[in-house]
């Protein structure tokens, strides 16, 4: 199975994308938003990862139930898909969520619904998938 990020904002605090699943390289079958940190040379915690290709794998842990594990990155360990709303909750990882809202009145905008995103993508990729950052 093959996902697909395309970056499309890039802010001070944050960078805001489409996330979505394709097959036979043309047909979208699984579509979200997601949130990540802004580019900072791939820093490890204040930084989201280098555009590539990745192996995405599902885990599962107590803090965020299920959800998936991003395979070698390099300079970083632990990149994790996994729930949560606002750019303040991320360590490098990337959040997914239904729409781009402004929650909290900070002026940027935040992932909504993201346990319920994110469930419905293990749902969807119970196996995991390979992931194409751009």
């Amino acid at each position: 199975m093959k996902a697909i990020i395309n970056r499309e904002t890039f802010e001070d605090m944050q960078t805001t994308g489409t996330f979505s699943i394709v097959v036979d390289d043309k047909h979208v079958v699984f579509q979200c938003k997601t949130l990540e940190l802004p580019w900072l040379n791939n820093e490890r915690q204040v930084s989201c990862i280098p555009e590539g290709e990745y192996d995405v794998i599902p885990r599962k842990s107590s803090k965020y139930g299920d959800h998936f594990y991003v395979k070698e990155v390099e300079g970083r360990s632990y990149i994790l898909i996994h729930a949560g709303n606002y750019h303040s909750q991320i360590k490098g990882c990337i959040l997914v969520g239904d729409k781009l809202v402004d929650i909290d009145g900070d002026s940027y905008k935040d992932v909504t619904n993201s346990k319920a995103t994110l469930k419905k993508l293990v749902k969807f990729a119970p196996n995991g998938f390979t992931l194409t950052i751009k």
